[in-house]
């Protein structure tokens, strides 16, 4: 029985995200090429136009871990480091405990780490008891499903995968920087940060 329920969940992701998609599900390293050109960080100017129409900062969302509200945008002045991710991915899980290392290994309090369950048919229990079995020590909350679909539109249908590990990172004005898809280790993660902390 929970062998079917896993295979109607994978299915709905998948079908999820060809829907947002609007195209046929042959577009990863396609999607891929298309990310990065679209908010390149040395283009200045662009993120922060995008950072200021980007509604998805604003949301309020809840810490599972502390029942905490917050908002993205909230933390201006500060670099915040976006996972996206799914209870069920074993690759987030992978990314995941590269995250926690390099929160040991930085201790830095101007970094947020935030982990952020873009699937909708997972809830806050089950993302709470998940966040409690692991262990970790940052930020988990759902997205709503409007979040996620305004982060597809603005970063890449391959942003709703969460077993490609998509990351997003907010530097210190708010403007979003899509981090290349794959897992990411603790120095991969470490030179992504380097010129924003």
């Amino acid at each position: 029985m929970a062998y079917r329920g896993g295979i109607a969940q994978a299915l709905l992701i998948w079908m999820l995200t060809i829907i947002f998609s609007g195209c046929s599900t042959s577009e990863s390293p396609a999607m891929e090429s298309m990310i990065l050109p679209e908010m390149p960080p040395s283009q200045e100017g662009m993120g922060e136009e995008i950072s200021q129409i980007a509604e998805w900062l604003q949301v309020p969302l809840t810490d599972v871990r502390s029942g905490e509200v917050f908002t993205l945008a909230g933390f201006k002045g500060r670099v915040v480091l976006v996972e996206m991710m799914a209870v069920w991915c074993p690759n987030c899980l992978d990314q995941q405990l590269y995250i926690s290392a390099l929160k040991e290994q930085l201790d830095n309090p101007d970094l947020v780490l935030v982990s952020l369950d873009i699937d909708p048919t997972e809830s806050e229990l089950l993302l709470k008891r998940y966040v409690a079995r692991q262990g970790f020590t940052w930020a988990f909350a759902l997205a709503s499903p409007e979040v996620a679909r305004e982060i597809a539109t603005l970063y890449g249908n391959q942003f709703l995968n969460p077993p490609s590990t998509p990351m997003l990172l907010i530097d210190r004005e708010g403007v979003v920087h899509p981090l290349q898809s794959g897992i990411k280790n603790v120095d991969a993660l470490l030179r992504s940060l380097e010129n924003y902390l």
